[in-house]
């Protein structure tokens, strides 16, 4: 029996090592992952997910939360809201997860907060819900984020456009949350900085074609386009197409532009001079000790959108639970802002196991995170910086962080 025990037992860390769902026993924690593995943000989510299942594989290896095994239940979102909330569901009510990271969208996150988590009491944390719309959910306080929301980004583009001479400007935008929203902050940004948008045009994903859309917009003169979507919803056929009819050759992009498959399927040369923003922490000990822990499990730099994000979704909501002494959805929410705001000793990534010493001597923690400091607002919002990031031959380059 006992050897039988030791078995199962490294069978469940091995699998909680490579942050996947392991054979569930009656102590495991369970924490959720709303990831889109299969559909239009498909590219951009294993480095995401790999921040979570990080956190989680430092939180087991320091005894757990709560002296039990933490669990990533990790499930496909799709990218659509119905199968979305389907997953929640399943979370909430099958699986046990006690709270979750995600989703990834600003659209499905909506979604699935008023359809599920809400009104069970389950706490999520969004990496990279962005829309402005997330701080308005009625949510009685159980969707939080690790990232800024659009209405700053979409200053700090057109802040960046200033600089950079930018000044007259088409912007195609996907037409869901995300895109309509980081699109009208961006025109009201610009409007303070003495730059015109000439024009703007929604895009439905996977369209067959986007010349019309692009033609109009073209009309009105612009310098540069705009371009705030994903590679794989219809990013990539609108650079291609504006380029192949002579629409436009210079290109600004936002943050959800920003993966190697646009260059891949483009080509650097094509993308010379080519620019744009995300949000991203500015460079810190802690950050500097996350890309070191990530390298060293990965084999890769993370670099990418949202994975520094990711990874302290994961290790408040864990770091809450061990506060809170609790597993109800209720009280992890009321310690995530204990755990992550002054006052409190500074901890950060890979101290898991010294903020634990901390929480069981009952002492005050803050959680300084990979990306940046996370004191949640009254909306479960937090401030952040943003990267200029350029195309520089077949790479996608920080130039500044600010």
């Amino acid at each position: 029996m006992r050897n039988s025990m030791k078995r199962a037992g490294l069978l469940a860390s091995a699998a909680v090592a490579f942050g996947l769902a392991a054979p569930a026993f009656a102590d495991d924690i369970k924490i959720g992952a709303l990831m889109p593995l299969t559909g239009q943000l498909q590219e951009l989510t294993p480095p995401i997910l790999n921040g979570a299942k990080l956190a989680v594989e430092e939180a087991n290896a320091a005894g757990g939360v709560m002296g039990n095994t933490v669990i990533l239940e990790v499930k496909d979102t799709q990218l659509n809201p119905t199968v979305a909330n389907d997953a929640a569901q399943k979370l909430v009510s099958v699986d046990g997860a006690v709270a979750s990271v995600g989703p990834l969208a600003s659209g499905i996150t909506a979604a699935v907060a008023n359809t599920v988590t809400i009104n069970a009491k389950h706490p999520i944390v969004s990496p990279s819900a962005t829309a402005p719309t997330i701080t308005d959910l009625d949510d009685n306080d159980f969707v939080f984020r690790t990232t800024a929301s659009d209405a700053y980004q979409g200053v700090a583009l057109a802040q960046l456009m200033a600089e950079k001479g930018s000044n007259k400007v088409a912007v195609i935008f996907v037409n869901n949350d995300y895109g309509v929203g980081l699109a009208k902050s961006l025109e009201d940004a610009m409007a303070l900085t003495g730059g015109t948008v000439t024009g703007s045009a929604a895009y439905e994903p996977k369209a067959t074609s986007y010349r019309g859309e692009l033609s109009k917009l073209a009309e009105g003169g612009a310098e540069e386009l705009v371009v705030v979507g994903y590679p794989a919803d219809g990013g990539i056929d609108i650079v291609r197409q504006a380029l192949e009819e002579g629409f436009f050759s210079k290109f600004v992009f936002t943050d959800g532009m920003k993966a190697q498959g646009l260059i891949d399927n483009i080509g650097g040369a094509n993308l010379a001079g080519s620019y744009g923003t995300a949000p991203r922490g500015v460079e810190t000990e802690a950050s500097k000790g996350f890309a070191k822990m990530y390298s060293d499990k990965f084999g890769a730099d993370p670099s990418g959108p949202y994975i520094h994000n990711n990874y302290d979704a994961a290790m408040i909501l864990m770091l809450a639970i061990e506060k809170a002494k609790s597993t109800d959805g209720t009280a992890i929410r009321d310690a995530m802002r204990a755990v992550a705001s002054a006052p409190g000793d500074i901890v950060g990534p890979g101290e898991f196991a010294k903020a634990k010493e901390l929480i069981a001597a009952g002492k005050d923690i803050n959680y300084e995170g990979a990306a940046g400091s996370q004191d949640f607002d009254q909306n479960g919002d937090v401030a952040g910086t943003f990267e200029h990031w350029e195309v520089e031959g077949d790479a996608l380059v920080t130039v500044k962080i600010f």
